[in-house]
């Protein structure tokens, strides 16, 4: 019995019966090594194998002799025959059917240079990188073609059940498929029938290379959202285009391109949840029959549910929340919903790839590791007396996983609640969903018997008179005060911190008059959401950065979702530039002067002003403690003010070295 009967229903792809709904979307992990593939790659996929998922899509894989980058699983070289089947395998021993993603970039480059080794449709720039590709000749376009199914069939021979090929995310064949992209004037370009041929091409060589009994899906492009690109009127003609070879045994989309639109890919919670299931629906009408997949901010088996119970589509497609949580599908059937940790959308997953770091969840430390699907911590043979100071994330994750281990373990909170300034951040738009990790570590903490002492500040006393083995210090850390504010205000209120002053206006629902503004030299994603709630208060809103661009630090995706958002919003900014202490703040006026130009600009009628500087740990307690004696231990913003990703990974790390 389960709560989801729609959800882990049946349903026969192709030839193939598959056992329940759930399906891994393509995400690159970047875990193999000089193309070939590595026991971390293995158990990453089979990890949500056993965790529930029942058809597995790998990461793009390299398939073509032109594909040599390093983090691409090799499959047309042959380097890695032994491996495929090892991991065809080890999906399989868990019940999960392992299909290849079918890919290339084309012109598509993120890496913040030109690529001078691109192949695309035609000799035209890439949106992003500027990267003018090499465009393929007919004879160029037919050896691909055959690399690509000589590479599906080495994937055959290996025990993999089929293939996906990626056709939306402004890659090669959704360059091929778009007019602004393709000008070519052979059978391969012309009107959309012409530019969809390569496609077409390859879906039925797929086919016949590969045999019935061997699954094709297929994502196309829904709306990317590009001059002369692919809206929901082309997409469903693409849609019959595809559906009329026969040879299709699933579709899916996708939404953004390779250009301003790519974080239209990964929606996070700045929009609607399941923003794209209705259009995915309307548009499978152009293939009647052929089964469909949802995909896109899907996080909750709920939504899941009402996904297939309502007819809007047949499987439910899962990235990111399947790297959060690799047994979402299992601890969802067996009614252990609470035990999940949800995605939170805040792509840093996407970045950590893209930065060349492989992937990396903030709300899960364990991302391929040998046992990481439900892992729990094991037991510990000397059960220690561990204090943790501070109930942010860094220290909960610490908590609850020390506890766990069956240490002695006894927090100390400044408040009541736990989440420090991440329950602040959750307050804000779109960061809704970072409760999700907060909320997860107190029930794990309080399951596992951690003691909480809430709403005190620990002294040295009250740490030694526990006799600790060990400390953890996560006590964070606090926005220095601006050089160019009077010293005199310092601590009196009348200039808070971006996180006193949304703590304060969290209280005091209402508009005000005048004009906040906010100077940025933080770049993370909290100043951006404060901005917003900003607009909402005040009659105009104005960031001021000492950087060349806002959310230098954050992923590409996150970026261009805040530009977007501000420009909507009519939230204006300035870039490198900064507050002068000769500012009558009094007044209601702030200067600020260009970094580069010295030119000086005055900004008037200011009913707010509140600074994001760069953050100074809070660590005065490590001396007395050392001093004591106490083995102490700093982590995540105490250590270091950083990221959600370093709070829940080291306060992981910490437990477990007791």
């Amino acid at each position: 019995m389960t709560a989801y009967p729609h959800l882990f229903s049946p349903v026969t792809i192709g030839t193939r019966r598959l056992r329940n709904r759930i399906v891994h979307a393509s995400m690159s992990t970047h875990f193999a090594e000089g193309g070939r593939v590595t026991p971390r790659l293995i158990d990453y996929y089979a990890n949500r194998a056993k965790g529930g998922a029942t058809m597995l899509v790998s990461e793009p894989m390299a398939m073509l002799g032109w594909q040599r980058l390093p983090t691409r699983p090799a499959i047309l070289s042959g380097i890695n025959a032994g491996e495929l089947t090892r991991w065809a395998d080890a999906v399989g021993e868990h019940g999960g059917l392992m299909l290849g993603q079918v890919q290339d970039n084309g012109r598509g480059f993120r890496s913040g240079f030109r690529n001078p080794n691109a192949f695309g449709a035609s000799a035209l720039p890439d949106d992003l990188s500027g990267t003018i590709p090499h465009a393929l000749s007919e004879d160029a376009i037919a050896r691909m073609i055959g690399e690509f199914v000589q590479s599906a069939r080495a994937l055959q021979s290996a025990g993999f059940a089929g293939v996906e090929i990626s056709a939306g995310h402004g890659h090669l064949f959704h360059q091929f498929l778009a007019a602004r992209s393709n000008i070519r004037e052979d059978r391969y370009g012309g009107d959309l029938a012409g530019r969809a041929t390569l496609l077409l091409e390859l879906i039925v060589a797929l086919r016949s290379g590969c045999g019935d009994n061997f699954i094709i899906g297929t994502k196309l492009p829904a709306e990317d959202g590009m001059t002369d690109g692919i809206d929901l009127a082309t997409a469903a003609q693409i849609t019959a285009l595809v559906h009329a070879t026969g040879a299709v045994d699933y579709l899916t989309y996708c939404w953004g391109a390779h250009g301003d639109t790519l974080y239209e890919h990964l929606p996070d919670l700045h929009g609607p949840r399941t923003p794209y299931v209705d259009r995915i629906a309307a548009l499978a009408r152009a293939a009647p029959g052929t089964p469909l997949g949802a995909l896109g901010l899907i996080t909750d088996p709920n939504e899941g549910e009402r996904i297939v119970r309502d007819g809007l589509a047949d499987l439910v497609m899962l990235g990111r929340p399947l790297v959060t949580d690799p047994a979402w599908g299992i601890k969802a059937e067996t009614g252990r919903e609470a035990q999940i940790r949800y995605c939170v959308s805040c792509n840093t997953c996407w970045h950590m790839i893209n930065v060349g770091r492989g992937l990396q969840c903030d709300n899960n430390p364990r991302v391929g590791a040998p046992d990481e699907a439900d892992w729990k911590p094991g037991p510990t043979p000397f059960p220690k007396r561990v204090v943790i100071v501070g109930a942010g994330i860094a220290g909960m994750e610490a908590a609850w996983t020390a506890a766990a281990r069956g240490h002695h373990v006894s927090v100390f909170a400044a408040s009541d609640e736990a989440g420090g300034k991440t329950r602040l951040h959750a307050l804000l738009p779109g960061g809704e969903n970072l409760s999700s990790i907060y909320d997860y570590q107190r029930l794990a903490a309080e399951r596992a018997g951690a003691t909480f002492y809430w709403n005190r500040r620990a002294t040295p006393e009250d740490i030694i008179a526990l006799a600790p083995d060990h400390v953890v210090l996560a006590t964070g850390a606090t926005p220095g005060w601006p050089d160019y504010l009077p010293d005199e205000y310092r601590g009196e209120g009348f200039f808070p911190d971006l996180r006193d002053a949304m703590a304060d206006l969290a209280r005091r629902p209402g508009r005000q008059a005048g004009t906040a503004v906010i100077h940025d030299a933080d770049g993370s994603a909290f100043v951006y959401a404060a901005a917003e709630l900003l607009h909402d208060r005040f009659d105009r809103v104005v960031l001021l950065t000492d950087r060349e661009r806002l959310a230098s630090d954050e992923a590409l995706v996150t970026r261009q979702g805040v530009y977007a958002r501000l420009g909507r919003k009519k939230i204006a900014f300035v870039t490198s530039v900064r507050p002068l202490a000769a500012s009558r703040f009094e007044e209601g006026e702030v200067a600020y002067v260009d970094v580069h130009s010295g030119a000086e600009t005055i900004l008037t009628d200011v009913a707010l002003f509140t600074y994001a500087t760069a953050r100074v740990p809070d660590v005065t307690l490590e001396v007395p403690l050392r001093a004591a004696g106490i083995d102490v231990c700093l982590i995540g913003d105490a250590y270091a003010p950083r990221t959600v990703l370093a709070a829940t990974s080291e306060g992981h790390l910490a437990a477990m070295d007791f």
